[in-house]
């Protein structure tokens, strides 16, 4: 038989009281209304498992779960922008002006201003640090690219590897 058992609570489920990260819990799984469930209780709640338990444990309640905030490094992202602006073929154009619209957020880049070349627009860019200057071309991107774009961007920024599908 699977258990499904759902993860610790945040009361004692006889005295209310909340339960802090790093104190003792007792933990049971219990029938009740056809279904199982689980209670936790504090020291001061445990009067031992009730009649019905199916299961009882005792742990440590677990420090909160926060999230790392991915931090960028723009020094190499700029260093993937020019050799992209380098040798970028027209499938990576469009990640070419993606990135340097986040470099630009990112104050590594500076936009000196546009320029039109017949139909075509192209942002005028250069390096906080005096590197460029870089023409890339205004992709005019919908929706879905942007969304394409956007998960290479991630996958690039989480293995350092990008896909291009």
């Amino acid at each position: 038989m699977d258990y499904h058992v759902k993860p610790i609570g945040k009361t004692c489920s006889k005295t209310g009281q909340e339960l802090a990260p790093g104190e003792l819990c007792y933990s049971i799984l219990i029938q009740q209304d056809g279904e199982q469930t689980r209670l936790d209780f504090s020291p001061d709640g445990w009067d031992g498992p009730p009649e019905g338990t199916i299961a009882q444990w005792r742990s440590l309640i677990p420090e909160p779960v926060t999230e790392k905030k991915r931090t960028i490094n723009v020094e190499s992202l700029i260093t993937f922008f020019e050799q992209l602006y380098e040798e970028a073929s027209p499938a990576q154009e469009q990640l070419l002006y993606v990135l340097s619209l986040l470099l630009v957020q990112k104050r590594r880049l500076i936009l000196e201003g546009t320029r039109q070349d017949g139909e075509i627009e192209y942002l005028q860019l250069s390096g906080s640090h005096g590197e460029g200057p870089y023409d890339v071309r205004d992709q005019k991107l919908d929706e879905s690219e942007i969304k394409r774009l956007q998960n290479s961007m991630n996958q690039y920024l989480e293995t350092g590897q990008f896909d291009m599908a």
